[in-house]
């Protein structure tokens, strides 16, 4: 069976990548090539960042929907809004108040235009009704090199990727972005205790082409959601603030589906364009 992932299909030049341009390509290619494979065992690496773009590009060579049959849910992330420490405002009222008080004076940083955390800022934005400067970098790292230096105000970053950050008090916690708490961060309040209606996490499953015979598709959906079951890999998974996303293959359409309506209208009311 050959996987083909978010971030390219499985080989060593896929780990090279010099430029966020040639990543989005390589994105593109594996994505294709599941959609375009006739064979039933070539499977996708899918994620929250396929609805995104699927949201945000009407020039692909494919319908993500319509050429994309889901298979089962992986993972579900939360994401974790971060301030610099000196950053005056220490809670979300605070950083409301403060962006209200100071439109378009605080730096939104993201990975880049369109991406995962870019489009939880904009939804942020929008709930809240505040005004900030989005300033894209070329990828996670260094817009986290900017936040932790004050160069940028707010980022929103995934949970595994910012849990050091916060716990050694480099950077402060404002708020997670799913709908409750993290068990990893407890005391961390959601995003929608104070902005009722805000949640945004991230996920990942696995994908097939349109014509995989459906007995295939149940195989991997039990084996998958077996896995997800076991006691190990549900404690790895919440050591880094994940949760097992166990779907049937409808309710994991059903997800990439309302998460192409959601994005989508956060993408048209932002203006944001495909770079």
């Amino acid at each position: 069976m050959r996987a083909c992932w978010a971030n390219g299909c499985r080989s060593g030049w896929a780990n090279n990548l010099s430029s966020k341009t040639e990543l989005a390509v390589t994105v593109l290619i594996a994505r294709e090539t599941v959609a375009h494979a006739v064979d039933g065992y070539t499977l996708l690496l899918a994620s929250s960042a396929d609805a995104i773009d699927a949201a945000l590009s009407d020039k692909l060579n494919f319908g993500f929907i319509r050429d994309i049959a889901p298979v089962a849910g992986i993972v579900r992330m939360s994401y974790l809004m971060l301030a610099n420490p000196s950053f005056p405002a220490k809670s979300i009222p605070d950083f409301i108040a403060y962006a209200k008080a100071n439109p378009g004076k605080i730096n939104m940083g993201s990975a880049g235009t369109g991406g995962t955390n870019h489009v939880f800022g904009e939804l942020f934005k929008t709930m809240a009704n505040v005004d900030m400067v989005h300033v894209p970098y070329r990828g996670a790292p260094p817009a986290m090199t900017d936040l932790i230096g004050g160069q940028i105000q707010v980022l929103w970053a995934s949970l595994p990727a910012a849990l050091e950050y916060v716990r050694a008090g480099t950077l402060r916690g404002l708020a997670v972005t799913s709908a409750a708490r993290s068990e990893v961060l407890p005391d961390v309040p959601a995003v929608g205790e104070f902005v009722p209606g805000y949640e945004a996490s991230a996920w990942f499953g696995l994908g097939a082409p349109k014509n995989t015979p459906k007995e295939v598709i149940q195989k991997l959906n039990s084996e998958i959601n077996a896995i997800l079951t076991d006691q190990k890999i549900k404690t790895k998974l919440a050591d880094l603030g994940c949760s097992p996303l166990a779907l049937s293959p409808a309710e994991f359409g059903k997800l990439l589906s309302e998460d192409i309506v959601k994005w989508g209208k956060v993408i048209r009311a932002a203006n944001i364009k495909p770079e």
